[in-house]
């Protein structure tokens, strides 16, 4: 197992801390910030520890059960003998955007290469049904930025997730995979084909041990790291309901750019995206190109390069009166556009939302527009 600067005692007392039910990732930070460490907890009197939001007689009374010392020794041991790193939520190593989630996991074991020096890191999600549409996405976008070598992080699981990383792959990008699961196991069975070459250029992470099963709610649960180790996440295709849209919420939550894949009306795994970009939950991606611009990825171009717009773009009345708003006024929020248009939001909203489809304005973070 490869470590950073802990002792076996001092990451046997980080297992046995979040082995201890009732006691989740936000309260056993408080607890570590309150001790200085996860031994000195157990090395606290019980009196003291009861000064510490959020914890009553009830936690204290089970955080010092042997049982949790027990399993937490022979997990360690686990992980020792099958070259799993044990990596605490202070290490350097620790994927950096996922420190800034409150609740992310205090410790995940990791199995691979995994480098996380580039921070280009993008998550892609979408429905287990994947379509030749989604497909064909998948495999056009992964070309696409693959010049920017970025990190390409799923879930290992059906459709959208084993695609996505198998393009990745493909074109020599790392990729990692979030499970919800232990390691010593692979859900889907039948992905344990693909195991080895996410392992020789990316791998896995999971917060679960490997007494842990591909239970339901560990998938929700997990939805949390894909969205919190990235920078931005794209969901693909999704149902009306899915994971994915899940993901994506908490994504939301991070403060973290969403974006979706928009699709016909009438396609079942196009109403999720279609709803998010309604919502003004997720950008219209149409092209790898609308993320890198969003996400200031953009590859230096020639200093004499000129790129000529499409010519005769049909706006209507509505579309016009706002394309010109923007020209004269630059970059501007929802409100103010509707406002000084004298346009309702509904309104306002849904014509944005046609002109970016024609490539006349692009939204920018902070939920403002511009003319192209």
């Amino acid at each position: 197992m490869k470590t950073t600067q802990h002792t076996a005692d001092e990451l046997i007392a980080i297992l046995r801390l979040q082995h201890v039910p009732n006691i989740g990732d936000i309260l056993a930070k408080k607890l570590i910030s309150h001790c200085g460490s996860a031994s000195e907890i157990f090395e606290d009197n019980k009196r003291n520890l009861l000064k510490i939001d959020g914890i009553g007689v009830h936690t204290i009374k089970h955080l010092f059960d042997k049982e949790h010392l027990e399993a937490a020794e022979k997990e360690y041991e686990y992980s020792l003998k099958n070259d799993i790193s044990c990596v605490y939520f202070q290490d350097a190593s620790y994927p950096n955007y996922l420190k800034h989630c409150i609740d992310g996991p205090i410790l995940i074991f990791q199995k691979g290469n995994i480098d996380l020096s580039n921070r280009k890191i993008i998550s892609v999600v979408g429905t287990r049904n994947i379509t030749s549409y989604g497909t064909a996405f998948c495999e056009k976008f992964i070309s696409d930025v693959a010049p920017l070598n970025p990190i390409i992080v799923s879930g290992f699981a059906y459709g959208v997730d084993i695609c996505i990383q198998r393009e990745a792959v493909k074109n020599g990008l790392q990729t990692i995979g979030c499970l919800a699961h232990g390691l010593n196991q692979m859900y889907p069975k039948v992905h344990a084909k693909y195991q080895a070459e996410v392992l020789k250029n990316g791998g896995f992470y999971t917060e679960f041990w490997s007494t842990s099963n591909p239970e339901r709610e560990n998938f929700l649960k997990r939805n949390r790291i894909i969205a919190g180790v990235s920078e931005a996440t794209v969901v693909v295709e999704s149902a009306e309901k899915g994971g994915s849209l899940v993901t994506a919420d908490i994504a939301n939550s991070y403060n973290r750019d969403v974006f979706a894949v928009p699709g016909r009306t009438t396609d079942k795994y196009s109403l999720g995206c279609n709803n998010l970009i309604k919502q003004q939950k997720a950008h219209v991606m149409t092209s790898a190109a609308d993320l890198i611009y969003l996400l200031d990825w953009e590859v230096e171009q020639k200093p004499n390069k000129i790129i000529q717009k499409q010519l005769f773009i049909e706006l209507n009345d509505v579309e016009q009166g706002i394309y010109t708003y923007l020209q004269n006024n630059g970059k501007q929020l929802l409100d103010s556009i509707a406002l000084d248009c004298k346009l309702p939001i509904f309104r306002t909203s849904s014509t944005l939302l046609n002109m970016e489809m024609k490539g006349v304005i692009r939204p920018l973070p902070g939920k403002l527009f511009e003319a192209i």
